[in-house]
């Protein structure tokens, strides 16, 4: 059983309480003690502005010492992980902050003036609606910070051109961002296992770019969340890449499922919930079909992930009663071939739509929704981490497990 330091004190936070907001004052004050664990990943799912609940997650890691060495994302959480990955551990949740800081401001005007953005943000259900919603039609307008600004002249829908041009965004200002945030060298050295998917707008495959046998640049993680037609695909070797969530909007299954299997702690970080209320009017139901679309149905790949790993779990104790002179039976090599001892710890820590938030959520980048999503993130991985035994090594038939702290509970 994992053996846990339960001295706990409030730091990394700021506002009201503990759980208020981000900081960049945020330092480890009770480390972990997980078990021997050979991989402890961090998955992160796309999903835009809500990416910073990401950011509030990883925070939490941090606070409790516990440092994963391989990171997977998919469009913002490409962009997450590459901050991360990017600096040295004691600077990751400051770059992380001045990041969606950065990003979180409008591209050209100026911001709200702080205690204006907090009176509208916290005021009536109405007014907040109203605000978010005017936040992010600034998004569609004029561009974020840092991350994207409008093409002009607008493309026309049927003049061809470069495939770097075609969109209505260009989002040079994120290669200018990652640059000045990120130590592309740190992100290269291995210190860090660092995988970001895409897919190919020529062949339609999807493409891990792996920093176990690619020198990331980067064009591979504006690769990730080039999602079109808002940003273009990015040009990377000669090949064309779109966002990695047109086909698959978590790197869950393939850190899961990459060989030689290693027991893994995996903390699943997902920006879209499969579950919800049934919406009862126009603008709920297209927030919904996007929880749908890109909720990539997690726990169903989870659970499926789960059998296999089973059924290759109980082939390994058979053969360990089959005695040793007949090991070498054809049969017995494929099935040694196939078994698997590895056990598999996956932590979900999926973000809950927010009852004033419409189907632009995902482009609403505000400071105060911001720091909403961040906290949210924080008070999540807080909670997981507090359950007795939810970090130990799995003992059952599996030698998988999931968690969930809002299913686990209901």
């Amino acid at each position: 059983m994992a053996q846990r330091n339960v001295k706990r004190a409030r730091v990394g936070v700021s506002g009201d309480g503990e759980g208020a907001g981000p900081t960049a004052a945020a330092r480890p004050h009770r480390h972990l003690r997980l078990p021997n664990y050979e991989t402890v990943a961090l998955m992160l799912q796309g999903g835009g502005a809500l990416g910073a609940y990401q950011a509030g997650v990883f925070q939490g890691l941090y606070e409790a010492g516990i440092e994963p060495n391989w990171i997977a994302g998919i469009s913002i959480g490409a962009l997450n992980t590459a901050i991360i990955a990017g600096n040295p551990p004691e600077k990751r949740v400051e770059r992380l902050l001045q990041f969606w800081e950065t990003i979180c401001q409008p591209a050209f005007g100026l911001p709200l003036p702080a205690p204006v953005e907090h009176v509208l943000f916290n005021s009536s259900e109405a007014v907040r609606k109203a605000f978010t919603a005017a936040q992010a039609m600034s998004a569609i307008v004029e561009g974020q910070k840092g991350f994207f600004v409008p093409r002009f002249p607008p493309p026309l829908p049927t003049v061809s051109g470069p495939p770097q041009l075609a969109s209505y965004y260009d989002t040079a200002p994120l290669k200018a961002t990652l640059e000045s945030l990120c130590d592309f060298d740190r992100i290269n050295s291995g210190e860090i296992r660092v995988s970001v998917g895409a897919v190919n707008c020529g062949t339609g495959n999807f493409a891990y770019f792996d920093n176990t046998h690619t020198t990331l640049r980067p064009e591979h993680f504006m690769a990730s969340g080039a999602l079109p037609p808002g940003f273009a695909a990015v040009e990377i070797d000669g090949q064309y890449y779109w966002d990695g969530g047109l086909m698959s909007n978590t790197p869950l299954y393939e850190v899961l499922q990459s060989t030689p299997r290693r027991d893994t702690l995996a903390f699943q970080v997902d920006l879209w919930s499969a579950i919800g209320p049934v919406p009862d009017n126009i603008t709920d139901v297209q927030g919904r079909m996007k929880d749908i679309q890109y909720s990539s149905r997690t726990r169903l790949v989870t659970d499926m992930l789960q059998r296999s790993q089973r059924f290759r779990h109980v082939l390994r104790e058979v053969l360990d009663r089959v005695p040793e002179e007949q090991r070498d039976d054809p049969w017995c090599k494929l099935a040694e071939d196939l078994s698997c001892s590895k056990r598999y710890n996956v932590i979900h820590l999926i973000y809950r739509h927010k009852e004033y938030e419409g189907h632009y959520k995902d482009f609403q980048f505000g400071l105060s929704t911001m720091r909403e999503h961040w906290r949210s993130g924080l008070d999540d991985i807080r909670a997981s981490l507090e359950q007795p035994d939810w970090l130990d090594m799995p003992e059952n038939d599996a030698g998988f497990v999931t968690h969930d702290i809002h299913r686990d509970s209901r």
